[in-house]
């Protein structure tokens, strides 16, 4: 059994780790709170906007555009996001893991990867081809710097430098549940099983053409947007929720070390009292 000393030690030891992942719990759910808020304020608009995408290409089968449509998609483009940070439990490491499930089920393909998240990019840069790195972006996640990163990849897919292009990130359902998706940036995907409301109700002006060149390059700003809150929420969500359970687990081992403490303690005076008497015993002898 360790000593008094030691077991002292490894009780303030704890209780210092405790103290710091109750203050990192906190700030990840003052930051959880504002992320969480701008995603679910954010979702209606996203969903609506692909709606009315979508609407718009059921009604006219015969528009063409290179952003939309399938292709042999022999050259892939794939955008993992994870986070710059770590102690978020298994956030980064489901990522990474499905990201490498993905490229070694189309091995047989040319696939290029994108990383936004300094996790991510440490692990995947070290076996497989990463072109680009965007981990910046969370430094200061706004819908400027997004569109000029989605649009430099819009770019790419209208030169042929990729025929697909897809997302791999975690998106967000709770504080303690995050869902891994893997989601078709481009083309873009016309969802025929979806119910739509009726259109004919509607003028527009030009005409649904014009509509769609200027909406459909926004509406996929907005899904890699979108993909990034997601994430930023998840993350803060997952490392809160590590946090909690690190605190729980401190506590409990601070509470072991007392009792064990506490029993050493023990011991050391009753064989201190033992020594008392046996030695006033061998004095009357």
């Amino acid at each position: 059994m360790a000593n008094l000393k030691e077991i002292r030690s490894r009780i303030s030891s704890v209780s210092s780790t405790m103290q710091i992942t109750q203050a990192m719990k906190m700030v990840s759910a003052a930051k959880l709170k504002k992320a969480q808020t701008a995603i679910t304020s954010m979702r209606p608009y996203s969903e609506n906007l692909l709606s009315v995408i979508t609407d718009i290409l059921k009604s006219m089968p015969s528009f063409s555009s290179p952003l939309v449509g399938e292709k042999t998609h022999s050259k892939r483009l794939i955008i993992s996001i994870t986070s710059n940070r770590g102690l978020c439990g298994g956030f980064n490491a489901n990522i990474i893991k499905a990201t490498k499930s993905y490229l070694y089920g189309n091995d047989h393909k040319e696939v290029d990867i994108v990383t936004i998240g300094k996790k991510g990019n440490d692990v995947l840069s070290k076996s497989f081809r990463v072109v680009n790195d965007h981990s910046s972006l969370f430094e200061n996640l706004d819908y400027q710097a997004t569109s000029e990163i989605a649009d430099k990849y819009i770019s790419k897919f209208i030169s042929g430098e990729y025929d697909k292009i897809e997302l791999i990130y975690n998106k967000f359902k709770n504080a303690a549940t995050q869902i891994i998706s893997t989601e078709t940036l481009l083309p873009y995907k016309i969802n025929y099983s979806e119910n739509t409301q009726t259109l004919s109700d509607y003028i527009y002006e030009p005409n649904k053409s014009n509509i769609l060149e200027d909406i459909i390059p926004k509406g996929i700003k907005i899904m890699f947007y979108k993909a990034l809150r997601e994430s930023f929420a998840s993350e803060h969500g997952a490392r809160m929720t590590a946090m909690h359970k690190a605190t729980d687990n401190a506590a409990e081992l601070a509470d072991q070390l007392k009792l064990t403490y506490n029993k050493a303690r023990q011991a050391s005076i009753t064989n201190e009292i033992l020594e008392i008497v046996g030695g006033a015993e061998a004095l009357k002898k």
